[in-house]
């Protein structure tokens, strides 16, 4: 038919205007969409010729044959590295700070995460407790750096104070009497008024020397530990106690220890294990808790809390040892405050997933200089330079610079780093 014919001939004058890659991009949509194959291959061939004579070659990227099809093109995305480069390359830095390196990313190894016990339910609906993975690497490795430093629990620690030369009854009465001081008092304090206590009691440390002893005299013996007062009635008491419900001796159970007044069930456990030498569970004081919750063994908000998660699986002939490792751990490595992670081993080999990096200590530093004078007029001098010198501060610095001649004195105010010239104010006039 004519229409068509004059349809065939529009179309070809259209695709010789248009280019080269529009032009096959509607040829392929159009002929994807009518089924047709074998005349794609023909009107190319026919459009190739005749746009090779009605119109200049141009290449699809020019911006020549952008602008003659009339639309702007796209530019090609830009790949992850070239926007990685572009924004490394606008990052400012601050001259005073060192760029931070990814030391763990270099070494493939990640911080570790909070992995507590599990309670696992039966099928019978009972419950068994999983571990924390890596307890016993944890365990091994605080166990060695607790060897390499002397603590002092070590040497001060309540399990050591009790007098030798005793009986073993005053021996346990020492051993239950140092727990009660030790309460929220250091060691070393400790270990000073029981030394005080066994060298001053008239009679010794004995039972009978703590009744007879007056309450004044006591805390007076005692007054370097904390809360001495509340204690001193707490050992008047459970003097008494003991002599008139335990025949002169301390309790042998957890429940008797527990019903002397000023003994907690820390106190109990521990004075149950020095004193008796039977663990029948784990004292569990500020360290312990505080630690192992670092640790990421247990999520616990008290002590009590933390001694029922710990007896649920660690094994029991580490009960006895376990407090006494952790009191010392803490004491020396892991601080109530500054926590040393720098110099733990369990930072090191990325167990403890409250490892943190130490701060840089900021310290002030003066450089001392001599005053050259070198005089002028034989009225006045001029003090010719004078700085000081102040590394990784900034704090300002006063410089003082007084003229023998002359008199005069000024005053100036430097940073740390600057270089300042004094000058005499007759110099400078």
């Amino acid at each position: 038919m004519r229409t068509s014919k004059i349809a065939q001939q529009t179309r070809k004058v259209i695709n010789a205007l248009s280019p080269e890659k529009r032009r096959s991009t509607r040829h392929s949509l159009r002929n994807f969409a009518n089924g047709n194959e074998s005349g794609n291959v023909k009107i190319e061939d026919e459009v190739k010729e005749e746009s090779s004579l009605s119109a200049p070659p141009s290449s699809p990227a020019s911006p020549t044959a952008a602008s003659e099809s009339g639309k702007r093109k796209r530019s090609a995305p830009a790949t992850s590295e070239n926007a990685a480069s572009r924004r490394d390359g606008n990052i400012r830095r601050s001259p005073r700070k060192a760029p931070k390196l990814d030391d763990d990313a270099s070494a493939g190894k990640r911080k570790a995460r909070r992995q507590p016990a599990k309670h696992i339910k039966g099928p019978n609906g009972s419950f068994s407790v999983e571990p924390p993975p890596n307890w016993e690497r944890m365990y091994d490795i605080t166990t060695a750096m607790r060897k390499r430093v002397i603590a002092p629990v070590d040497t001060m620690g309540c399990e050591s104070l009790a007098e030798e030369h005793r009986s073993p009854q005053d021996q346990r009465l020492q051993t239950l009497v140092s727990l009660m001081l030790s309460s929220q008092t250091k060691d070393t304090v400790t270990a000073a008024a029981m030394r005080n206590l066994q060298q001053n009691l008239p009679g010794g440390f004995c039972l009978q020397s703590l009744i007879d002893v007056d309450a004044d005299e006591l805390n007076e013996l005692i007054g370097k530990v904390g809360f001495h007062n509340t204690k001193t009635k707490y050992i008047k008491n459970v003097a008494a106690i003991l002599r008139e419900k335990f025949n002169s001796d301390i309790p042998d159970s957890i429940e008797g220890l527990v019903s002397l007044p000023g003994v907690g069930p820390k106190m109990a456990y521990l004075c149950m294990s020095a004193a008796w030498g039977r663990d029948e569970g784990i004292g569990v004081d500020v360290h312990v808790h505080r630690i192992t919750n670092l640790w990421g063994w247990h999520k616990t908000a008290n002590a009590e809390q933390t001694r029922s998660e710990l007896e649920s699986w660690l094994p029991r002939e580490k009960w006895h040892d376990i407090n006494h490792m952790l009191v010392g751990f803490g004491q020396t490595i892991c601080l109530p405050v500054g926590r040393r992670c720098g110099e733990c081993d369990l930072a090191t080999e990325k167990l403890c997933p409250s490892a943190v990096a130490a701060s840089p200590v900021k310290r002030k530093v003066k450089k001392e200089v001599e005053l050259k004078v070198e005089p002028k007029r034989e009225e006045d001098s001029v003090v010719k330079e004078e700085f000081t010198e102040v590394k990784k501060d900034d704090v300002g610095v006063k410089i003082e610079a007084e003229s023998a001649e002359a008199g005069a004195v000024e005053l100036m105010q430097t940073t740390a780093g600057a270089e300042v010239s004094l000058m005499d104010e007759q110099g400078d006039k």
